[in-house]
């Protein structure tokens, strides 16, 4: 885990170390451990790294690193698999001076070139510059998990883990009117339709699974996609089976996330992922010398406080367990430190929580915590994908079968709508999803808020960034959820908020074999007998607290939001934010008049939140 950054350019000019540590120097944050630069004899290329020491600690592990007289990268991130990956390549003849995962990079492009990235299972944005082919060769992992932003223009390419380094290198920060829409309307952080759009004009994001190449020569970009979940395939096999290679998979991708140079954490919720990530690394390291710790955020007196569950899981299994309780006055101090590490908008005070409990690991030392992210897109977690998989079953005209599972759903309190709407979305999907499309266009031409300059500069684009699925089957929103909307959000919540305090998040549920099988299973191992998330549920039947195993309610990281929003500073900060927004003629001036609106985390039309949001995005 580190930052990253570079520059090509046929003009000298926008090539020299002042620039690179400029760079750098704003992604400190990232690499607190030590730093390096490298351009090349040319002078048409510079690369930056800031470095986080987590995999061979030794000077031979600092980037930017060099193979073979040719190769040069920097790169952020794990590729959990590297000891496997480099006994292969040492077959084929290739030699290593380190222990470091980074150089298992470099021999393995230098084998198979793009090809290299089937062979990964990791978290990874890197970029390597090809000194013979004068090629700039970048990648990003498989979900997004690290981030890779660009900018260019002619003969100019310049990139960095985070917009802040390509600030630093002189691109101009411009905010994009139609994301800013969108997420003041509809609470949209990313365009579905377009995963490299970002909130600032002419800087772009590599889609997750994609690699870029950049030819120096003709300045030639090139984009593409080298992975994709399966969702039609769908395997046959027996729950036992099932549940049997579960295990296995999970097991495998856990002991790979624990190699580490440095001591290995987990971020505890009191939810069943996190639980079960708790007792695979109990059995990996119940023989280690070191009790591992864990760490978590509690809201005593909350409605939605998970303490009883955190408490359970440390006693089952002895754990040296930490807390952190933030608080409304917290929030407010570190409000502005948080949305610089954010650098674009969020939905809702959720992912401070989350920015506590890495600070937190920080004051105990624990560079590397391991987090249940991942599983709820790709196991049916949320109780929003309930009424999806009952019009999976009326589309097939299970009549009898959707009947039992709504009833069984019901009992368990699992919270779902359904109406005959649903029945006639189940044989209309087309229709069903441009119905939702044209209902987010209208919350969006109808808000009453926004003003009517910035509704009629878009005239003609009020499309843009609206897309809503078509939904024939459960795997169908699973898919959307985990490679188009949903999933790369929290992604960034989460790799901004590690990365705040130095610390490295690790997601055993993304692994991209374990991701593919689940989306091979039937529906009914993931939702089934009023449960969602069935096929783990039932894995941790034995493992874990039967109230903890068995639990229905959603929570995750939910704090006491609307009590925080009741806050009178909190209220004059809102206030203080619309003010802005109304001088920039965002919107309208009599919203002034309306009192702030306290709600809770994951309540619709947050909007107090949005604009407290986008005033302090425009404010640097």
């Amino acid at each position: 885990m580190c930052g990253i950054a570079g520059i090509v350019s046929s003009n000298q000019f926008f090539i020299n170390l002042p620039v690179l540590k400029s760079m750098a120097n704003s992604l400190i944050h990232r690499g607190p451990d030590g730093e390096g630069f490298w351009m090349n004899k040319k002078n048409n290329v510079g690369l930056a790294h800031r470095r986080l020491s987590i995999i061979d600690l030794t000077p031979a592990g600092s980037q930017p690193m060099h193979y073979a007289q040719r190769y040069s990268i920097v790169y952020n991130g794990e590729i959990y698999n590297y000891i496997e990956l480099r006994k292969d390549l040492k077959k084929s003849g290739y030699h290593f001076v380190s222990n470091s995962d980074t150089e298992v990079i470099l021999a393995a492009y230098d084998c198979y070139k793009e090809k290299c990235l089937q062979y990964f299972d990791g978290m990874f944005s890197f970029a390597i510059w090809d000194e013979v082919e004068q090629t700039l060769f970048a990648a990003r992992d498989r979900f997004g998990e690290k981030p890779f932003y660009y900018y260019t223009e002619k003969d100019l390419f310049i990139f960095g883990s985070e917009m802040k380094a390509l600030w630093a290198a002189g691109v101009k920060k411009q905010t994009e009117s139609k994301m800013l829409l969108n997420y003041i309307a509809l609470g949209y952080v990313q365009n579905p339709a377009d995963k490299a759009q970002t909130f600032f004009s002419d800087i772009y994001s590599l889609p997750p699974s994609h690699f870029l190449k950049f030819n120096a020569a003709n300045c030639v970009l090139k984009i593409e996609c080298y992975w994709n979940i399966d969702k039609q395939v769908q395997i046959k096999i027996s729950e036992e089976e099932a549940i049997e290679k579960f295990d296995k998979l999970f097991s495998t991708s856990v002991f790979r996330r624990l190699r580490s140079d440095v001591p290995v954490g987990a971020s505890l919720s009191g939810g069943l992922d996190s639980s079960s990530i708790v007792y695979y690394l109990q059995q990996q390291l119940r023989n280690a010398s070191n009790q591992y710790k864990t760490f978590s955020a509690v809201f005593p007196g909350f409605k939605n406080d998970e303490s009883k569950y955190i408490e359970q899981v440390s006693n089952r299994f002895n754990l040296e367990s930490f807390t952190t309780i933030p608080s409304a006055i917290q929030l407010i101090d570190d409000f502005e430190k948080l949305a610089w590490h954010q650098e674009e908008p969020f939905p809702s005070s959720s992912i401070y929580a989350q920015y506590k409990v890495f600070e937190l690991a920080k004051t105990h030392n624990i560079k590397v915590l391991l987090d249940g992210q991942g599983a709820d897109e790709i196991l049916a977690g949320y109780h929003k994908y309930v009424h999806w998989y009952l019009q999976e079953m009326v589309s097939r005209y299970k009549f009898t079968e959707s009947k039992r599972e709504k009833l069984l759903l019901q009992k368990n309190s699992v919270q779902f709508k359904w109406n005959i709407k649903n029945i006639i979305a189940a044989f209309l999907p087309s229709h069903a999803s441009i119905a939702l499309e044209k209902k987010e266009y209208l919350r969006i031409i109808h808000h009453a808020e926004v003003s009517k300059s910035l509704l009629s500069s878009l005239k003609g684009r009020e499309w843009e960034g609206i897309h809503k699925p078509v939904v024939t089957k459960l795997n169908d929103i699973l898919y959307f959820s985990t490679m188009q909307h949903g999933l790369q959000e929290l992604l960034r919540y989460s790799d901004r908020n590690s990365m705040a305090h130095g610390r490295e998040v690790r997601l055993p549920f993304l692994n991209a074999e374990l991701v593919q099988f689940v989306f091979s299973l039937p529906s009914g191992y993931k939702i089934n007998n009023g449960f969602t998330k069935s096929i783990l549920r039932k894995l941790m039947d034995d493992k874990l607290p039967q109230n903890i195993v068995w639990r229905t309610d959603k929570v995750g990281y939910e704090p006491p939001q609307k009590q925080w929003m009741e806050n009178q500073v909190m209220k004059d900060y809102i206030h203080e934010a619309k003010n802005k927004l109304v001088k920039a003629d965002i919107l309208k001036p009599q919203s002034l008049q309306k009192k702030a609106k306290s709600l809770h985390a994951h309540d619709a039309d947050n909007f107090d939140w949005r604009y407290l949001c986008v005033a302090q995005v425009l404010n640097k």
